[in-house]
């Protein structure tokens, strides 16, 4: 997200934008990529809530979070673009913050990577996530990325 600072990211998580909802879609490939032609959208601050019951030393997927939100709303799957913004959203929302911090540090991309989009970027999350005893490794090397090395043992049930 550009502009970070001149942003209020706590109205942005509190803007419901008329979600959650329920989405029929029709794009044969999205149905079959998905696995289904009923697509979920959360609000925000739900993705604050089920971040925010992450305990130290636990991690959890944006996926995970998806599915978690489609299972609970009868529907195939849940929005992938939306809530990576939303994701990123309520970190920065919390950052903006002085008190009342959602660990938004232990919620990870795909196959346990670091999200570059949080306040701080890679090394600031890398940072947190060190010092709740994880290990963060490094993979490519033109386009280096970073991840929690056997993330999959500490993840958090929802």
């Amino acid at each position: 997200m550009a502009n970070e600072n001149k942003k209020d990211f706590n109205a942005m998580l509190n803007d419901s934008k008329d979600m959650p909802k329920l989405q029929t879609i029709t794009d044969e490939k999205s149905i079959e990529k998905y696995g289904g032609d009923r697509m979920y959208f959360a609000p925000p601050i739900d993705y604050d809530k089920v971040m925010r019951l992450v305990p130290f030393g636990k991690l959890l997927t944006v996926g995970i979070i998806r599915e978690y939100f489609a299972k609970q709303n009868g529907a195939d799957f849940t929005e992938p673009i939306t809530a990576g913004i939303f994701v990123s959203i309520v970190a920065w929302a919390s950052f903006q913050r002085a008190d009342d911090k959602t660990p938004y540090w232990r919620t990870l991309k795909a196959n346990g990577e670091l999200n570059a989009k949080y306040p701080g970027g890679i090394e600031a999350q890398k940072d947190m996530l060190e010092k709740e005893g994880h290990t963060i490794i490094q993979k490519g090397r033109k386009n280096v990325r970073y991840y929690v090395k056997d993330y999959e043992r500490m993840l958090f049930s929802l």
